[in-house]
Formats: structure tokens, sequence, C-alpha cells
């Protein structure tokens, strides 16, 4: 007897895809021929054309934010328990839009894409692409849909950046901005973490300098340890104590190695199965977004100054155990924001979890 459909989810969804011929040119200097972005709706957009949100996603996410595919019932979108009638984002008042960004591995173009000029995969000639640059590539989609303007633009960590920039490169196009678990800018030591992963990718024998897919190979070794690396900063050390300790995998000191520490059997199985399903020359360059990312870059550093073009209405959400983006990388922008005169609202949360 199957299970009765659930009230509050979206139920059954489509993945779209959304093309587009003219150029895109990349703040690099590089440019796009013709791109396409994927992306899903859910909810209706209303004759106004007013409740449209914008759901922005983080690394290794991707715009299947809510629902399930019926081909695939338990692959649920990653923000489901958020999205849906009756939920926070409730799809009986807004119209929600997930989309995939620009050189991720997920069904927009990207490095695994076909190179029109060659009629191969992009592979290491795919540009380097930015967190600007995708705001530019999902403000062309929102014009496809018809939306001039987002109630407002929500997301965590990665996804927050651009709900962030939104408001920097579309001021007039974004009424609330909702800033979860980020930063205005990477710390030195954010930085060095992105490169060491980038380096154990690329380092790997069978990277073959980006141009691995004719070759039937995948840099396996070197995805599973920059997922590992990952890790270790998404979680707090209050998290990792609480949940693994130093319980050993097999009772007792194997005095080989193998895992003894359950943390140590955590990190392979979490590198291990992103190796199954994300590309690594996507994750080199989303790592390159991320440390790219700096408003205040043009202004001298002066994060008030750089924001002072933001017109949207901001909520700033920060976990206070979560050392990869502290809250006080929130609290700058929050404080940046009241520089400006601008409504802000900012919660810390109190939660182990870490970022």
């Amino acid at each position: 007897m199957n299970a009765p459909p659930d009230p509050s989810s979206v139920g059954a969804v489509s993945a779209r895809t959304a093309h587009f011929d003219q150029a895109l040119r990349l703040r690099s200097g590089a440019e796009l021929p013709a791109f396409d972005i994927a992306y899903e709706t859910y909810g209706t957009l209303n004759a106004a054309r007013s409740n449209a949100v914008l759901v922005c996603h983080a690394l290794n996410a991707s715009h299947h934010v809510a629902g399930f595919y019926e081909s695939e019932p338990g692959n649920v979108g990653w923000w489901d328990n958020l999205v849906g009638p009756g939920k926070p984002l409730d799809t009986r008042r807004f119209f929600v839009v997930g989309s995939n960004y620009l050189g991720s591995c997920f069904g927009s173009t990207g490095p695994a894409s076909l190179n029109p000029a060659t009629g191969k995969p992009w592979g290491a000639d795919f540009p380097v692409v930015t967190i600007e640059d995708w705001v530019e590539a999902q403000a062309r989609l929102a014009d496809r849909l018809g939306i001039e303007r987002f109630a407002a633009a929500i997301g965590g960590s990665l996804g927050a950046m651009q709900a962030l920039q939104w408001t920097l490169s579309y001021p007039e196009r974004i009424r609330h901005s909702i800033v979860v678990a980020a930063a205005a800018r990477l710390t030195p030591q954010n930085i060095a973490f992105n490169e060491v992963a980038r380096q154990a990718i690329m380092t790997d024998p069978d990277f073959h300098g980006g141009h691995y897919y004719d070759k039937g190979v995948v840099p396996t070794r070197g995805l599973r340890l920059a997922r590992m690396l990952g890790h270790i900063t998404y979680l707090s050390g209050e998290a990792m104590a609480e949940k693994f300790g130093r319980l050993l995998r097999r009772g007792a000191p194997g005095f080989d190695f193998d895992i003894d520490f359950e943390i140590e059997s955590y990190l392979r199985y979490q590198g291990d199965k992103f190796a199954t399903y994300f590309d690594a020359n996507t994750y080199l360059r989303i790592t390159k977004a991320l440390d790219y990312f700096d408003p205040a870059a043009d202004y001298s550093g002066d994060l008030t100054a750089a924001l002072a073009r933001a017109k949207a209405a901001f909520l700033v959400v920060s976990f206070n155990s979560d050392w990869r983006f502290p809250p006080p990388r929130s609290r700058e922008i929050v404080r940046a924001l009241l520089d400006n005169r601008r409504i802000v609202s900012y919660l810390e949360i109190a939660a182990p979890g870490g970022h």
C-alpha cells in the first residue's frame, strides 16, 4: 500500500534548461558564445509578477531545491524542508526559482559541456567564472521567466554571496536579501584551504591538466582529498567530538594505516561519495569564485562604500560554531549595511554543527 502524498511537498518536479544564444562577457574578459542554465520552479508566478524568490545554492548543490524526480523518488531537493505548501517558502504564496550556476556539473554550461569551437568537452579551456558572472546569467534567466524584480534572493554560504551580489549588481531588482552563513570576502586562511583542495585535484595523475574526459578517467583521489578537507572545515570541533569522539572503528588500535578512528571512516566515506557525482574542473572553478568574491575590492577595502548601492532589506544569519564563516564576518556585513542606513535584521543562532 502506497503512503499518502505529503501535503507539504511540492511533489514530482522536472528540471528545465534555458538556452541563451547571446554571448556572455565574463569578469575575466573571456566570453561564452552561448550557454545553458538549468533550473526548477515551484509555485505560480502571480499576475503582478511580484512573488518570485530566487534560491541560490552552495558549492556541491544544484538547482534541485525541492520535490523529487519521478524517475528518482529518493532524490529529494536539498532544501525540501523549507520549500512547499505551508513551509517557510510557501509555494501557495511564492514562485520559487532554483538555478544552477555556470561552470557547474548539474546541467548548466560548464567544463564537461561541449565547446562549440571544438566539439569536445571544454575541460581546462572553460573560463574561470565569478559570482558576478553567475548573477549576470541568473538575470538573463529572470528576464526569460518574465521576472522584473525578485521579492527575495536567499542562499547559504556560497549561495548567500550570490544573494548579496544580486543587491549590488541589480539593486532595483531585489526587494529582500537573506544572507546565511557567509562573508563579504574570504580570509587568507579560507583561500589557503581552497588552494590545498585544488592542489589535491591538480596533482592527481588522472587530472591530465583538466582534459581527462576523453581519457576515460576521473581524478578521484584528488576529489576525495578535497572533499575530506572541506568537511573538516564544515564541522565544528564540538560537533566532531560529540559525533565521533575518539571511537575506534575496530574497537582497538589496528597498528596499521587502515581506518582506526570513526572520524577517519566518516571523512573517507564523504570523500568517496563526492567523487562519484562531482566534477573536478567544476570544483576548481567554484573555489576560485569563492576566492575572488570581494565587493569591497574596488573601494579600497571599504565594505560600507561597496554596499552603498544596495537598496534591499536584509536578513543576515550566522551560527556561533561556524569557524569557516564565523559570526564576526556576518556582523561585518551588518555594520556596513547599517552605516548605509539600510533595513537589516541580524540573527546569530546557537548551534553546535559548524558551517
